[in-house]
């Protein structure tokens, strides 16, 4: 939905003074719209664009030097009025004539071309130009009829490039038309856009789908299914527009994949990422790739790919320098021929290889335990993060999995090449800290190398290798985290039980009854926390909102501590579970 607004039809006109506000310098308000600050330069072709607002940057953030004198902006999702057309194109006529753009809607090319009429009525040259670049919309042989989206930035970017570098009215036009009919995109949606002040969205899909070559409006697309994954999508993008590839491309392409209001910049890139390869591995040339909000709907899930398939006339245009308030366009660079210099990056701990059976029976021990925590993490990974997200940022369940999964992934292939114990385990501890990220990454990684430096190079595992080994492992995490019990970290079931082992340890228990003494402490202690106010991590800024939660570290280290256990076949059936 949409938040921020007053009375829903003032919103456009609103957020088209903010916008003028933003940029004084580079930016004025004119009836109709909005132009260039210091106006159109005398002589030059006037390039005006417009259309519904809503869209954003389109059309009002590409009024600037390199791309428009001026754009007329209608209410949201509406066409601007004839009235409005004709007056933001009197206040960027500079006498050269005027070059009219905007997408192909049928409001937009009655009122647009009504204003195109009477301009020239009056004796101002005028060319209009619709943009037509979604291939989703119409087959090839029908192109003129296709809806115009994200084509629409490059096209106005040609228009713009050529009318700086004093091109007149018949050449920009012929350049903007050389553009539009080598361009091509196509979207997808997975949700629809709320107009400001609505109670619901303009189209919605079911929840899990994503609609194939919707308009930035949502209008109907060829079709629906499950969303798939990022590789997929990608996938599907890049066959859409490539199916339809001008027959005298010679394969340099400027590309946009953009977002349409809710994919935001990180999602893209993971797009980008494939979209990336897809597009190289069949011969695309890039020049100059956008990654971004381009042209939008206001928080319509979805994003479209856009190639417009250069020459030598588009291409030094397309490079050519912009300064728009959304836009920012020149001194790019291709990747260089020859490879960037090696970086020395940090080794992994090295390998010991196992010298006896008992040295390479302690080893399978770490590896098995450490399969057993991964299992125990997938399986609480959801209650995990909803404990975290209480008072927290909800990512320790999916942080915990990360870090499990590199651990087991490296111990099995310290394991493979006959590594010892101590070395399983600091592969895996050293892996675990890398992926997991973040603060419990950080303390399973130092926990996790201590207790690797106090187990035996060879001979048997024993029970005051263990003891030794979590009493490290807790020392190191209170000295680099500063966590002490009472704060409502994990340290509340590390800390009891460390001292639990040790007592039964050192009373002569059985490992087994000692190692449930000890998760009989960490649950107990994980359990407490519900009745503490955080006092470390990011928790404590929210004071008493964690009271009654369980702390999510505490929780995890508790279950872990009880894979182990079972790792070494130690019995939990009469352990009371932590409630949450």
């Amino acid at each position: 939905m949409t938040y921020v607004h007053n009375r829903p039809e003032d919103f456009a006109r609103e957020a088209l003074s903010g916008l003028v506000k933003a940029h004084p310098g580079t930016l004025r308000r004119v009836p109709g719209g909005v132009a260039r600050a210091e106006g159109t330069r005398p002589g030059k072709v006037a390039v005006v664009v417009g259309g519904g607002s809503g869209h954003y940057p389109a059309f009002a953030g590409l009024v600037g030097e390199g791309v428009a004198d001026a754009a007329v902006c209608g209410e949201v999702f509406a066409s601007p009025s004839t009235r409005q057309v004709l007056d933001v194109c009197r206040a960027a006529d500079a006498g050269a004539g005027i070059w009219l753009s905007f997408g192909n809607y049928a409001g937009d090319v009655l009122n647009f071309g009504a204003a195109a009429s009477r301009l020239r009525a009056q004796g101002v040259d005028v060319a209009v130009r619709l943009v037509t670049d979604d291939v989703a919309s119409a087959p090839a042989d029908r192109a003129e009829e296709r809806r115009g989206v994200a084509g629409d930035l490059v096209v106005f970017k040609v228009a713009g490039a050529a009318a700086e570098s004093g091109a007149d009215l018949a050449e920009v036009d012929r350049l903007a038309g050389l553009a539009n009919g080598r361009t091509r995109s196509f979207g997808v949606a997975f949700d629809g856009c709320t107009l400001p002040g609505a109670d619901a969205p303009l189209f919605s899909l079911p929840e899990g789908t994503v609609g194939w070559g919707l308009g930035i409006h949502g209008e109907p697309g060829i079709g629906e299914e499950s969303v798939p994954p990022a590789a997929d999508l990608a996938a599907e993008l890049v066959d859409r527009v490539l199916a339809d590839r001008p027959d005298d491309a010679d394969g340099r392409a400027a590309v946009v994949l953009n977002g349409l209001g809710t994919v935001k910049y990180e999602e893209l890139f993971v797009l980008w990422d494939r979209v990336h390869d897809l597009l190289t591995e069949r011969g695309v040339t890039l020049v100059a790739p956008l990654v971004g909000e381009y042209v939008t709907s206001l928080d319509m899930a979805g994003c479209s790919l856009t190639v417009t398939w250069l020459d030598d006339e588009l291409e030094p245009l397309w490079l050519a320098p912009a300064t728009t308030p959304a836009f920012r366009h020149g001194g790019w660079r291709a990747a260089p021929v020859t490879a960037a210099p090696d970086v020395a990056t940090e080794p992994e701990p090295p390998l010991v290889v196992a010298t006896s059976d008992e040295g390479a029976a302690a080893a399978r021990l770490v590896v098995r335990a450490l399969h057993r925590a991964q299992e125990v993490l997938h399986g609480a990974e959801d209650e995990l993060g909803a404990l975290d997200a209480v008072a927290g940022d909800g990512d320790h369940g999916r942080g915990m999995c990360r870090g499990v999964d590199a651990a087991v992934e490296a111990a099995d292939e310290a394991l493979a090449a006959g590594a010892d114990a101590p070395s399983v385990l600091r592969r895996a501890a050293d892996r675990w800290a890398d992926r997991a990220g973040g603060t419990s990454g950080a303390l399973w990684g130092v926990g996790l190398l201590a207790l690797a430096d106090r187990l035996p190079a060879g001979g048997t595992l024993t029970g005051a290798h263990v003891v030794d080994g979590v009493r490290a492992a807790r020392d190191e995490v209170c000295a680099v985290g500063g966590a002490r019990p009472g704060d409502k970290t994990l340290v509340d079931a590390l800390d009891p039980a460390v001292a639990a082992l040790a007592a039964a340890h050192g009373n002569g228990a059985a490992a087994p009854d000692a190692w449930r003494a000890a998760v009989r402490a960490a649950r107990d202690g994980a359990s407490s926390t519900k009745d503490i106010t955080a006092r470390r991590g990011r928790s404590r800024v929210l004071g008493d909102k964690s009271l009654g939660v369980a702390d999510p570290g505490a929780t995890s280290l508790a279950l872990l501590l009880a894979e182990v256990g079972d790792a070494l076949g130690v019995s939990f059936d009469d352990v009371e579970v932590a409630a949450r």
